[in-house]
C-alpha cells in the first residue's frame, strides 16, 4: 500500500457503505461463470429482503456447507450483470494469496439483516 494514499477514506464515505448479515437460503452452481462461482440466495431480513449474487468460493466451500450460513455482504452497490445473472449484492471475504477466499461472518447467530458499523 501507498502510505500517501491508505488513509483516505473518510468517515462519513465510510457510513455509506451498507454492510448487514444474511442468512445463505439457496447456493447453486454458476457453470457460465468465467471463473470457479456459485450462485446464492440470500435472506437479510424484512428491511432488505431477499438478494441475489454470485460468490468465487468455490475453492474453500461445498454448497451443502453454505445453505444456513451466516455471512457479511455489502447490500448496497449497483446491481451488476454477470452473464443472464443479476448479482445484487458483494458478499465480503478475506482473499488468500491464491484467490482463495474466507467468508466473514459473525461468531454467533444473529438477526438477519443487523448492520455491521
Amino acid at each position: 500500500m501507498n502510505p500517501e494514499t491508505e488513509n483516505n477514506l473518510t468517515w462519513e464515505a465510510f457510513e455509506k457503505v451498507e454492510m448487514r448479515v444474511g442468512t445463505i437460503l439457496e447456493a447453486n452452481d454458476f457453470p457460465e461463470a468465467r471463473k470457479p462461482a456459485f450462485q446464492l440466495t440470500i435472506d437479510f431480513g424484512s428491511e432488505v429482503g431477499i438478494r441475489k449474487t454470485s460468490a468465487q468460493i468455490t475453492k474453500r466451500y461445498e454448497k451443502s456447507d453454505l445453505v444456513g450460513r451466516q455471512i457479511v455482504s455489502v447490500v448496497n452497490f449497483p446491481k451488476k450483470q454477470i452473464g443472464k445473472f443479476m448479482s445484487e449484492c458483494l458478499i465480503l471475504g478475506a482473499v488468500g494469496e491464491e484467490g482463495d477466499v474466507i467468508l466473514l461472518a459473525p461468531d454467533f447467530k444473529v438477526e438477519n439483516g443487523l448492520r455491521i458499523g
